[in-house]
């Protein structure tokens, strides 16, 4: 008698359906409850800190306008010295990184 081998044993296969059973049966949390949760979780974050601390500082940061000899590459968005200027087209300038 030929024996297939790819075929799965009785004992794995009684296996499985146990596993399966036993998970359907679990009492597993809704999508709801979840995305509730972690709502929850988030909101959470911003008003403390790992240490339990509550932070109210704001953050005051002095914007330096762009200068006469510098660029904004239209590719990478940083600000750059005119001498960086790879090419310019339609008005766009491009540095040197983003063209090489």
């Amino acid at each position: 008698m030929a024996t297939d081998y790819d075929e799965v044993r009785s004992d794995v296969k009684e296996s499985q359906d146990r596993s399966l059973e036993a998970l359907q049966s679990a009492n597993a949390p809704d999508a709801r409850s979840v995305v509730r949760e972690l709502d929850e979780a988030d909101a959470m974050d911003g008003a403390v800190t790992p240490g339990g601390e509550f932070v109210a500082e704001e953050l005051v940061v002095q914007v330096v306008p762009q200068a006469e000899d510098e660029f904004t590459c239209y590719s990478c968005f940083l600000v750059r010295h005119r001498s960086q200027i790879a090419r310019e087209k339609d008005g766009h300038a491009y540095c040197t990184e983003c063209e090489g």
